[in-house]
């Protein structure tokens, strides 16, 4: 009932928020683009909630949910704040659908995401956020870019972790960014920043940012971090989702692995293949590393990639015994998930950080590209697209 009426949900969650809390409306972003893409966000994230509230991976994410919101200074008395309106929403939305009972399930639901939150909030021992100085800025065309900060504070992280960030030329705006290497002995992090159409912060970053700004970053999170067997392992990277793969790749380098492992490598065309020297360095250094790039080709539409690596996947076979680690835009995750699956790799052993894809902006700044925004954000969760999809022993990189 509520996913037919979501804008219309959400619009009300946050005029009923603000009319009643009007000194909370300050910690949202001011822009009216930006409250588009937070109404997005929120209604993406609590379907995801609502739909995980039986898996026992949801109350680990809550509490990393929890930990990161205080950088917005969330306290208790937001939570209620929010709690109050959401259920005030969704009532609205409901109509006559909407009932003693149906409202009893809907408080004891938030309840535990509230309460699970809090405790994250609660028993982290980590500052909200850390300052930071961005040392380097590479900036590879003119929608990519690779900063270097040094957090002014040792700054936590496992190879494979995201931060969120922010910065003072966008206000009260915060996104997330893959981290691209593993712990380094100086505390430096390296983020890979992909420019989003309309993206403030993600142009910024990559247009604006010069080495001297301060940014800020919040605690690392995720789960894409590598899990050491005796089980060969796929790595599948589209775009910036490199980053989290170069960063697991170093730590493997360092600790090299007893089984092989299969780096397969998707842009939309050579020029976004920005880290190649590195790619092609690692190949010939390593002799548990194989390397298949994925592109279209030259004039053909960047969807034909897709197409290319769902025949590079096939033709590479052995998947029931692969460890798979997958990052990129959500949606290609959400599809090369899929199509793995089929090939026969084993749903357990897919590793991603699972993200709601999200409408036109800049949402989870890992390389995806602008699309049209629905007209209702519910209709896209009415009407959802279908997928469209877009040998071992040579140690050379693969070309298709």
């Amino acid at each position: 009932m509520v996913e037919r009426r979501a804008e219309h949900a959400v619009k009300f969650f946050y005029t009923h928020l603000f009319w009643h809390n009007p000194g909370i409306r300050e910690l949202f972003p001011a822009s009216f683009e930006d409250m588009e893409r937070q109404r997005d966000r929120l209604f993406a994230a609590l379907t995801h909630v609502i739909a995980h509230l039986e898996n026992e991976t949801l109350l680990p994410y809550l509490r990393d949910l929890g930990r990161d919101h205080r950088k917005f200074l969330a306290g208790p008395e937001h939570y209620t704040a929010v709690g109050a309106s959401l259920v005030a929403a969704l009532a609205e939305a409901s109509g006559d659908a909407w009932s003693p009972r149906v409202e009893k399930a809907w408080c004891e639901a938030y309840q535990v995401i509230a309460d699970a939150m809090m405790a994250g909030a609660a028993e982290s021992q980590d500052p909200p956020w850390w300052d930071a100085e961005v040392v380097r800025h590479l900036l590879y065309g003119q929608d990519l870019a690779v900063l270097t900060l040094r957090p002014h504070a040792p700054f936590p992280h496992l190879p494979g972790q995201y931060t969120s960030v922010s910065s003072e030329r966008v206000p009260t705006t915060w996104r997330t960014y893959s981290i691209g290497n593993a712990p380094r002995a100086d505390g430096t992090v390296d983020l890979h920043v992909s420019r989003i159409e309309d993206g403030r912060l993600s142009t910024a970053l990559v247009q604006e940012a010069r080495p001297g700004d301060a940014l800020r970053l919040g605690a690392a999170g995720g789960q894409l971090t590598f899990r050491r067997g005796d089980r060969p392992v796929s790595f599948i990277a589209a775009g910036t989702g490199w980053a989290p793969i170069r960063a697991m790749l170093e730590e493997l380098a360092g600790r090299p692995p007893d089984q092989d492992v299969r780096l397969f490598v998707v842009a939309r065309d050579s020029a976004h293949l920005y880290d190649r020297p590195l790619i092609d360095q690692c190949a010939a250094a390593f002799d548990w590393l194989s390397v298949t790039y994925i592109t279209p080709a030259p004039g053909r539409h960047r969807n034909q990639a897709t197409d290319r690596l769902a025949t590079a996947l096939s033709n590479r076979g052995l998947w029931p015994d692969q460890d798979v680690y997958l990052s990129g835009p959500p949606r290609f995750v959400e599809e090369t998930s899929y199509l793995v699956e089929e090939l026969g790799a084993r749903p357990g052993r897919i590793f991603y950080d699972a993200v709601p894809a999200r409408g036109r902006g800049d949402g989870r700044d890992r390389g995806e590209g602008p699309r049209d925004r629905p007209t209702g954000f519910g209709e896209w969760f009415l009407n959802r697209p279908d997928p469209h999809w877009h040998n071992p022993s040579g140690r050379a990189p693969r070309e298709y």
